[in-house]
């Protein structure tokens, strides 16, 4: 029976080591279900100790201090918990962007990439002509827009998001990445907070909740008891949002604008649907995510 990591009143009887506790923490995970087991043990254990996973294999006999040993015992009960490695760092990296998240934002997903992929096709280099107004609704951790005003600088970035935690949040991360004075951050409900009669963008691109509010508690224990149920809730056929964004967005996009929003999997047909009978965009596509699946929505405003 492997042993129990010690508390700080109870020292172990052998000196633990980097090594040991990774393997330790790797048959542990590995007897709860939780997935990647040793790279989850090594994510927290570097974590803890501040230091590179690289670091771990140079150092993997080090012992480790009792308040060391103390942290990352409450790091390894909050993982078997079930809370998101994300949470537990308090980071994840999105297009090679160290972030930091909380409880209060959506974790960025990979998949989120194939959107700014898609962006950055409609934002052109800096220099060739007029600078771009770019607008991200919802923008949580601000993943999305920092990674956009990163690849395309000289443009007109705006983020909104209606939680004011979330934007103190991406606040942060825009100083982080040293992007605090190429986007402007705006706590506003969707366009609510926006002047239809000046506020005219060339792109929009939102990632709006898109699940169906009976369907969350059936998620991945991670998502459904972790992450913010408002960033999820997509209402109950998983569209509300999304409608909402369609059926608003001409007002806020320049002729020839183009609007590209994250969508459910099986939510193409829906969302082509809904933008099609608003007869104002052209250039339907939804777009596959890197595994295969119908993931991003692009549709530009009718000149």
């Amino acid at each position: 029976m492997p042993k129990q990591i010690p508390t700080p009143s109870h020292p172990p009887p052998d000196t633990w080591t980097i090594l040991k506790l990774v393997q330790w923490t790797t048959a542990y995970f590995e007897s709860r279900g939780i997935d990647s087991p040793r790279s989850t043990a090594e994510i927290l254990l570097a974590h803890i100790l501040d230091i590179t996973r690289i670091d771990l294999y140079l150092r993997y006999d080090q012992p480790m201090a009792v308040s060391e040993l103390a942290r990352y015992r409450e790091a390894i009960r909050r993982r078997a918990r079930r809370e998101p490695v994300a949470y537990i760092t308090g980071q994840r990296e999105f297009w090679s962007m160290p972030l930091d998240v909380n409880q209060q934002v959506l974790i960025p997903r990979p998949e989120t990439e194939c959107l700014v992929e898609l962006a950055l096709d409609e934002i052109p280099e800096a220099g060739d002509g007029q600078p771009c107004r770019i607008l991200d609704l919802g923008t949580g951790s601000g993943a999305i827009i920092l990674a956009l005003a990163k690849e395309r600088p000289g443009h007109w970035y705006v983020a909104l998001d209606r939680q004011p935690a979330a934007v103190r949040l991406a606040q942060r991360n825009a100083v982080r990445q040293g992007l605090a004075a190429d986007v402007r951050f705006i706590c506003g409900d969707w366009f609510a907070c926006l002047d239809a009669t000046g506020s005219r963008f060339d792109l929009i691109v939102s990632n709006p909740p898109y699940v169906r509010a009976g369907e969350i508690d059936g998620l991945q224990p991670e998502v459904a008891r972790y992450e913010p149920r408002t960033a999820l809730d997509g209402g109950p056929d998983g569209l509300a949002c999304l409608r909402h964004i369609i059926t608003a967005a001409p007002g806020f996009l320049k002729p020839g604008g183009t609007l590209i929003l994250e969508i459910g999997y099986d939510q193409a047909e829906a969302v082509l649907a809904m933008a099609r009978h608003r007869k104002v965009y052209g250039a339907l596509a939804v777009e596959n995510d890197f595994s295969g699946l119908p993931r991003v929505a692009r549709m530009k405003l009718k000149n």
